[in-house]
């Protein structure tokens, strides 16, 4: 028997934004991934002005377009408009917009949005990716002879007598052992995930509850959970380790005084490692410190970068690594007053 695959089925999994307004740009109707985008359910949005969802001046360019087409009738594409919305922060999107004749007396407007930083997400992680291939190769060439580096500046520290050359043969070990430390550092944790269902609130408040005993009363963490989030199939020493490794980010950003939010969501039509998924948990850690410097953000992930004069620039990389051990992904938006790593993984079990 053959179950018929109906438009409204088609429509509610593309990861495409449509909105559909009625002739005074009302919203009509909104998919699954517009719901997302904007925060907000069908119910909600219903005979809302599209105005209302978009604040600021950012969207005057969509609503002259969407005007435009209201009085031509021509078909509009738009590339790479900014659009701040309440729920997600400014995003840059590309935009289709059309008139849908009906029936009626007043055609409908169909807006389309396509999310820049969700493909460009993609692309670099596909990207990231070779270049942990690459490095790891590396670190391995690397940290071999350092081991027989280090091994010949002992055995030549016994051969000496004076003082002063054991000073050069010290600085040598020492050295090798900064060198071997961080070689393994980039190849990563030998541990094979230990996955198991996970209550993700359990991991937020044990690391709430770990970066408080670090903190004053001038520094406030605050949870906005979900609850209905069901348990993840992750492992849970990892999950600690990636979201302290964060907070603890945010708190040295705020020079240990300001708010720090870790938020909690469900998140339709998500697509991780080129695998759609229909349902996943997206963690937010958010604060309201200085933001990371525009030149560092589309790096942020990359191995040896790092906008602190003491930073080795692994510990965003390794969290990554964390993250992809877990089949999830991570991104980041940040403007001043405002930076949120968004860390998802998909409800669904692997089986592998």
């Amino acid at each position: 028997m053959t179950t018929s695959l109906s438009c409204q089925d088609i429509i509610e999994n593309l990861t495409t934004a449509i909105i559909v307004m009625d002739n005074t740009l009302r919203v009509s109707r909104l998919n699954s991934a517009a719901e997302v985008l904007f925060g907000m359910s069908q119910r909600q949005a219903y005979l809302i002005p599209i105005q209302t969802l978009l604040v600021g001046e950012t969207p005057a360019p969509l609503l002259a377009s969407l005007a435009r087409v209201k009085k031509t009738g021509q078909e509009l594409i738009e590339r790479e408009i900014r659009l701040y919305l309440p729920s997600r922060g400014e995003i840059v999107v590309d935009c289709s917009i059309k008139l849908i004749d009906t029936d009626l007396n007043e055609p409908y407007i169909l807006l389309e949005l396509s999310q820049l930083d969700f493909q460009q997400r993609i692309s670099r992680d596909e990207s990231l990716s070779t270049q942990q291939q690459v490095l790891r190769g590396l670190a391995h060439e690397i940290k071999n002879p350092l081991g027989g580096l280090r091994g010949a500046a002992q055995l030549l520290e016994r051969q000496l007598d004076s003082d002063e050359l054991k000073e050069y043969t010290a600085i040598i070990i020492s050295e090798a052992d900064r060198l071997q430390n961080l070689m393994s550092k980039m190849l990563g944790s030998h541990h094979k995930p230990e996955h198991a269902l996970v209550n993700i609130h359990q991991v937020l408040q044990r690391v709430r509850q770990l970066v408080a005993t670090e903190v004053d009363s001038r520094l406030t963490l605050v949870g906005d959970y979900d609850p209905s989030i069901p348990d993840l199939y992750v492992d849970l020493d990892q999950l600690v380790q990636v979201f302290l490794n964060i907070v603890l980010n945010a708190v040295q950003a705020l020079n240990g005084s300001g708010r720090i939010i870790l938020r909690t969501r469900i998140q339709r039509n998500i697509t991780i490692d080129q695998k759609p998924y229909r349902l996943g948990a997206c963690i937010e850690i958010e604060d309201d410190g200085p933001g990371i410097p525009e030149s560092l953000q589309e790096s942020l992930f990359f191995p040896l970068v790092t906008g602190r004069a003491e930073g080795t620039g692994l510990g965003l990389y390794l969290v990554q690594d964390l993250i992809h051990r877990n089949k999830g992904m991570i991104s980041c938006t940040s403007q001043k007053g405002c930076t949120v790593f968004s860390v998802v993984f998909p409800l669904e079990q692997s089986s592998e």
